[in-house]
């Protein structure tokens, strides 16, 4: 097995104060189709017994999970760990026999009176409709102490009747002949789109190659991007990013530091300098989507508004491009 550690600094968190100290970890969609490629959202409720904020995350892949991209969390470090598995599976018309097979998020701190969601991107592969994926947790606590939720119900067995019960995803059949290449296809929340847009003009700047991605079920934040032309003579800064379609949005920066991939928020916004181009594109400068009110489908359009020092507010959208249009083409070939 292999190790992979990133320190991060992605976005997605959510408050919301316990309601049952018993409640066990559970995902947001419980359900996923067959062959296809989900956002697993594993809800962790609480901390410890006693009340100790949970400082880790950790999630044993089950077989037929194959392919997991975590999303990363801020103020936690991300370890991937990879091995074989038990067989080989079909990805895009590739074998595939090793990949990610726990994902553990560290070095946070999670407080009893909140609940937080760790997400997972991930294909199911070889698994019948009918069938489940459990999932083990464990959560690790400040003072050492733990909570597990590890025990896997056998068949017919209600898992109620388990005192700490992995959560599980129910597998459906497809719907509508769907599969691999359709809707339910991704790899990765800041992926490539095709999809673009005209110009748009305010003042020295030039707005162009607007662009997003279709959303996962259960993906809880969208990306964006576009590119800024300053023609004039004089510096302006993109200050800050909204859209009637999100509760809120952030503009984030990744990039390299040390042979670790660091994702933060830029507070400051984005200087766009005299006579330059910005991109904000994949693996670098975008922005950050959350709280989405309807998951972006391809072919719709994301309204946003974009806030600068000296052009002032300018309104573009952001056609929906597919959630991965190099693999879409390669599927219809």
């Amino acid at each position: 097995m292999t190790t992979i550690k990133h320190a991060t600094f992605a976005a997605f968190a959510a408050a919301l104060s316990t309601t049952s100290a018993f409640a066990h970890t559970s995902f947001v969609n419980g359900t996923a189709e067959e062959d296809s490629t989900i956002v697993a959202a594993l809800q962790v409720p609480h901390g410890c017994e006693g009340g100790l904020a949970t400082t880790e995350v950790q999630v044993v892949l089950p077989e037929g999970f194959i392919s997991a991209k975590p999303q990363p969390k801020a103020g936690w470090e991300l370890e991937i760990i990879k091995g074989d598995y038990q067989k080989t599976y079909k990805n895009h018309g590739k074998d595939v026999k090793s990949g990610p097979v726990e994902i553990r998020w560290k070095g946070g701190n999670l407080p009893d009176d909140y609940y937080d969601t760790f997400n997972i991107q991930g294909k199911v592969a070889g698994v019948a409709a009918g069938k489940t994926l459990p999932f083990k947790v464990k959560q690790l606590c400040s003072d050492k102490g733990t909570a597990s939720w590890d025990q896997i119900a056998a068949e017919g067995q209600d898992p109620h009747s388990l005192d700490n019960p992995a959560p599980v995803i129910r597998i459906t059949a497809k719907q509508n002949g769907e599969g691999e290449g359709h809707a339910h296809h991704d790899h990765g929340a800041m992926a490539d789109t095709t999809a673009s847009a005209g110009v748009v003009k305010a003042g020295d700047l030039e707005l162009s190659q607007a662009s997003t991605k279709a959303m996962l079920p259960g993906q809880p934040v969208g990306g964006g991007f576009v590119t800024i032309r300053n023609t004039g003579t004089s510096d302006d800064r993109l200050v800050s990013v909204s859209s009637p379609l999100a509760g809120r949005a952030e503009i984030h920066e990744m990039a390299m530091a040390n042979d670790v991939m660091k994702m933060r928020k830029l507070n400051d916004g984005i200087v766009v300098p005299a006579g330059q181009t910005v991109e904000l594109s994949p693996g670098g400068l975008h922005f950050m989507f959350f709280n989405v009110k309807k998951p972006f489908a391809e072919g719709d359009k994301v309204p946003v508004t974009l806030t600068f020092e000296k052009a002032g507010k300018v309104s573009i959208e952001l056609p929906v491009g597919p959630a991965n249009p190099g693999e879409a083409k390669h599927n219809h070939n």
